[in-house]
């Protein structure tokens, strides 16, 4: 639950709030428990971390903004801001209360009784200001070689499919980029994200200002990241995915120098309803004949628009609906038959699925820093959660487990309270025993004693 906002009030441990009871007794409740954590399946996330190197690798680009003795070293501010957020504490006021919590020190590498609290909310706020565009891009180019090195656990992939989308993430205030977007009707950030369009994972996570075109700087992104691809797997095939906010001659004449193949969608025109027209006919005529609720067929032309050097391969379908008809046109390179051609750009609609988890799950749209630049670190951190939440995600898949959606397997996962106790040769973490999380741990904890799984 969000806490921005919401007027402190002093704390007590004694006083108690009252319940009556349908069964006999009051109930009494109070904040008195001592040494708990809401939040037992912090080491999982830890696990996680550790896989990937992911904070540390994004604390090393972080620019050591203090002078003197330093109370919380960069790589714990990283992994305390970025375990919050997964866990599902998006605000940094939240730290406040949570610096205390004896299973996030002892995840961040502190004792939980002994050591030292964690970092307050004053102190993340200047973390996330401590950067500025340089260390930005660097620590972008961490994220991606967080990418490369996952992607080829499995081997070195011949072909990487590039999803490319933006989203609108509301800004509140006068801060830095914020713009109206006369598309989504409000004042905002306009971030570009990146997604692996085979394995779902997040490569890349560019913010922009609210007035940006679709495609803006997208060429620029692109030829940074295919050059790491390519450097990396000089093999590999790049394809780029995209709808039609990114239809701009700029972003085909990149990807055809570059011979990375390209399916990307077009916004329906006078011309291009004409091309379409003869093959529409024809699937109403067979619906009508048929009686079917719908006719779907797809065909392809030659096309040139106003802005374009030359032709090139547009695909359309043509669908006869109860409701009325419906056509859809991409450009592509791709040679594959028309209706396969338009599949494949239909399937790129799980991308939509992928950005709704990094948003509602990693809630991506809680940029409220004033600083563009604080806010476009503030985006790879929450990146950073969706890529710990991800990758246990995948542990689990691996294991027989159904795909869940990431906030489904926070609460599952993660969300369980337990106490924490130090004890003279370890800690103890006793957790709710009726859980229904349990046999997930139970799969997690026997594939970690055998590690070819």
């Amino acid at each position: 639950m969000p806490t921005e906002g919401v007027p402190r009030m002093p704390k007590s441990t004694n006083a108690a709030i009252r319940f009556e009871s349908s069964v006999g007794p009051a109930l009494e409740a109070a904040f008195d428990a001592g040494r708990l954590t809401s939040d037992g399946g912090l080491p999982w996330l830890a696990e996680a971390d550790r896989a990937l190197g992911l904070c540390a690798a994004l604390a090393a680009e972080v620019p050591e903004w203090r002078r003197g003795p330093v109370r919380h070293d960069l790589a714990t501010l990283v992994r305390q801001r970025v375990y919050q957020i997964a866990c599902g504490y998006e605000d940094q006021d939240d730290a406040d209360t949570l610096r205390a919590d004896p299973l996030l020190k002892l995840a961040c590498g502190r004792l939980p009784e002994g050591g030292a609290d964690l970092a307050s909310q004053p102190t993340l706020s200047r973390l996330e200001n401590a950067v500025d565009r340089r260390a930005c891009y660097r620590l972008a180019r961490s994220l991606v070689g967080v990418y490369l090195w996952e992607r080829e656990r499995g081997g070195v992939p011949e072909r990487v499919l590039l999803d490319l989308d933006g989203t609108a993430d509301p800004t509140h205030g006068d801060q830095e980029g914020t713009a109206y977007h006369g598309y989504f009707r409000q004042h905002m950030y306009h971030p570009l994200l990146i997604f692996d369009g085979d394995t779902d994972q997040l490569i890349a996570a560019v913010l922009r200002p609210g007035n940006a075109h679709g495609g803006h700087g997208v060429v620029a992104v692109l030829t940074r990241l295919v050059a790491a691809l390519r450097a990396r797997w000089p093999d590999v095939q790049v394809e780029v995915r995209a709808d039609s906010g990114f239809a701009a001659p700029a972003l085909y004449e990149y990807c055809e120098a570059e011979r990375i193949a390209y399916t990307i969608g077009l916004i329906p025109n006078g011309r291009l309803e004409a091309l379409a027209a003869p093959l529409l006919a024809g699937a109403e005529r067979r619906r009508a004949e048929s009686g079917a609720d719908k006719v779907r067929l797809a065909g392809d032309a030659e096309y040139r628009a106003g802005t374009w050097p030359r032709p090139r391969r547009v695909v359309f379908k043509a669908e006869a609906l109860a409701k009325g008809p419906n056509t859809r046109f991409v450009v592509t390179t791709r040679a594959d038959e028309p209706l396969a051609v338009y599949d494949r750009y239909v399937d790129r609609g799980e991308a939509e699925q992928w950005i709704g988890d990094f948003k509602r799950a990693c809630f991506a749209d809680r940029l409220s820093d004033h600083r563009f630049w604080a806010n476009q670190f503030r985006l790879l951190l929450h990146a950073a959660a969706y890529w710990l939440l991800d990758t246990l995600r995948r542990w689990l898949a691996r294991l027989g487990v159904p795909r869940m959606q990431l906030d489904t397997l926070r609460l599952r996962l993660l969300k369980i309270g337990g106490r924490v106790r130090q004890l003279a040769d370890r800690a103890r973490l006793s957790l709710a025993s009726q859980h229904p999380g349990e046999p997930l741990w139970r799969l997690l904890a026997r594939a970690r004693l055998r590690p070819g799984e």
